[in-house]
């Protein structure tokens, strides 16, 4: 943990001077202390012996705490105020988890530090029979240390119980209003996806890292539900808000963010990783309160609501006299925040890992390009009513979504109400990680899950056929919100990339390597360098 304070020097470098004149009263007090020490050393000796007895107060009931608990499932026994720090590595959290898997079966508890036991859930029966057989028990939002005292319970992603029911239901509703799952919604992906060639037209064949430009283009489409806007490439504020969300969540999967979510408790006050996320966090917060209030001064009372902050602001009217509202500012800011992150970071480094994925291997690259031109020639736009007719396409971005895993360790849920679960009693409030990458990438499902493989998801006939474990967007109560808007930018942005360019890594494909830079909460794809030819001009099709 290299980014600890580092310890204070014994001395400040003025070496003897520090020493007691060796003559003089001086001297003579200097000598009356020595004479005084065998006192001095009891009354020490006496507190160092009250010091342990304390600290061993302190461990046997950390010790005792958790042994209390002895009705979750078996796993590794902790050690006190380390809990299972000894085999789940910070950077390497779920490798550990998959690790311990082996020892323990399907369903175990591990400590994350010495007071927080987390239930974790492996392979497609337990997650499957927990978040979906037992769904609403299972409904609860567990915790992310990195980001709690930020949202503190509050907005559409971090809320609970009526709360949560309340600001999922409404958001859902609101966005649907807006378009989203209608034909309205696919025309504001199609034209941000038209912007986005033209963007990666104008870098005219140089090597270029096309990550922020295709965050850039996923924010655009969640700034335009949220506040009715949408910005230029080139505006610095717009490219420092996507680099602040880019930086949370690098931040809160990083072996430091994983070291901070089992000891939040000791390094909450010390330098380290989280006091950056705090600083990303309150670019995001800047720039969304700068645009609520925007709304609140120009807000039409009589509706109806054009984007998702009007719809807010218009049930906070509507329920001002109720004292139990949830429709308050801070869920509004917490819930527009969570969408603003979520909706620019999650899409765009799926589509980035993809394109990496066709450098690497350029004949999955002209395979798709091939259906593409048969199936919609030169001059037609890509839409969602085409995805039947291009099954190979389809599977790339299934297998790509699978690969990545993006959350693999799933975002963590929390007992809405003590639960018997296969034979162990789960209190209420107990955190649970069902670890959705342990679905993505079970060799029992997928044969050599840690290929690339487009074709596990064709048919023998070349059609597109769905596979119940592929659930990257989790399942149950809790499944993702945005679901539908991701699939449909996926898949528009994808294919408007590769209708209109081919892609070349200016490093050879062997070289590239599609291995995670960060794997914890999140896996963050490695960053790349692409190069784009308009695909009229690609020689191999």
């Amino acid at each position: 943990m290299g980014w600890l304070p580092r310890p204070a020097p014994d001395f400040a470098g003025e070496g003897d001077a520090r020493l007691p004149p060796l003559t003089g009263p001086a001297a003579r007090s200097a000598w009356e202390r020595r004479r005084s020490r065998p006192a001095e050393m009891e009354a020490t000796g006496t507190w160092t012996l009250l010091l342990a007895l304390a600290l061993l107060l302190l461990l046997t009931l950390a010790l005792s705490g958790t042994r209390a608990r002895g009705h979750l499932p078996p796993g590794p026994t902790p050690l006190p105020l380390l809990g299972n720090l000894l085999q789940l590595r910070p950077g390497a959290l779920y490798s550990g988890l998959m690790r311990l898997s082996k020892k323990y079966g399907p369903v175990f508890t591990v400590y994350l530090g010495p007071w927080r036991p987390v239930v974790v859930l492996v392979g497609q029966e337990a997650v499957r029979e927990a978040l979906g057989g037992q769904a609403e028990e299972f409904s609860g939002r567990g915790t992310i240390a990195m980001l709690e005292r930020t949202f503190d319970g509050h907005g559409v992603f971090f809320s609970n119980g009526e709360r949560w029911r309340q600001l999922r239901k409404f958001t859902m509703l609101a966005l649907r209003d807006l378009g989203m799952g209608k034909r309205e919604g696919e025309e504001l992906i199609q034209a941000e996806a038209k912007c986005l060639v033209e963007a990666f037209r104008g870098t005219e064949g140089r090597p270029f890292d096309p990550s922020l430009l295709l965050a850039q283009a996923t924010s655009n489409v969640v700034c335009s539900l949220l506040f009715r806007l949408r910005f230029s490439y080139e505006d610095k504020e717009f490219q420092a808000v996507v680099q602040a969300a880019g930086g949370t969540l690098l931040g809160v999967s990083s072996p430091g963010g994983q070291t901070y979510e089992m000891f939040s408790w000791f390094l909450r006050p010390l330098p380290g990783p989280h006091k950056q996320l705090l600083r990303h966090l309150g670019t995001l917060a800047t720039f969304t309160v700068q645009q609520l209030r925007q709304h609140q001064a120009n807000l039409d009372a009589s509706g109806p609501a054009s984007d998702l902050v009007d719809a807010f602001l218009l049930k906070m009217a509507q329920e001002e006299q109720n004292p139990h509202t949830e429709f308050t500012e801070k869920n509004m800011l917490m819930t527009v925040i969570y969408l603003l992150f979520a909706g620019t970071m999650t899409v765009s480094a799926t589509v980035g890992y993809t394109l990496l994925l066709l450098m690497k291997y350029p004949h999955v690259q002209k395979r798709i390009r091939e259906e593409l031109t048969r199936e919609l020639g030169a001059g037609q736009a890509p839409s969602l009513g085409d995805r039947t007719r291009l099954p190979y396409t389809d599977a790339v971005l299934h297998e790509a979504q699978r690969l990545l895993a993006l959350v693999p360790m799933g975002i963590p849920r929390s007992l809405m109400r003590t639960t018997r679960f296969r034979g162990y009693t789960l209190p209420q409030g107990t955190e649970v990680y069902p670890l959705l990458g342990s679905i993505l990438h079970d060799p029992n499902i997928f044969e050599q899950p840690e290929e690339f493989n487009p074709d596990r998801f064709l048919d023998a006939d070349g059609r597109f056929r769905k596979h119940e474990a592929f659930l990257p967007f989790s399942l149950g109560k809790r499944v993702c919100l945005g679901e539908g808007l991701a699939k449909a930018e996926l898949f528009l942005f994808f294919t408007s990339i590769l209708q209109a360019f081919s892609l070349e890594s200016p490093c050879p494909p062997g070289t590239l390597s599609l291995k995670p830079t960060t794997s914890g909460l999140f896996n963050v794809p490695p960053a790349f360098q692409l190069q784009v030819h308009p695909a009229d001009l690609d020689p191999t099709t």
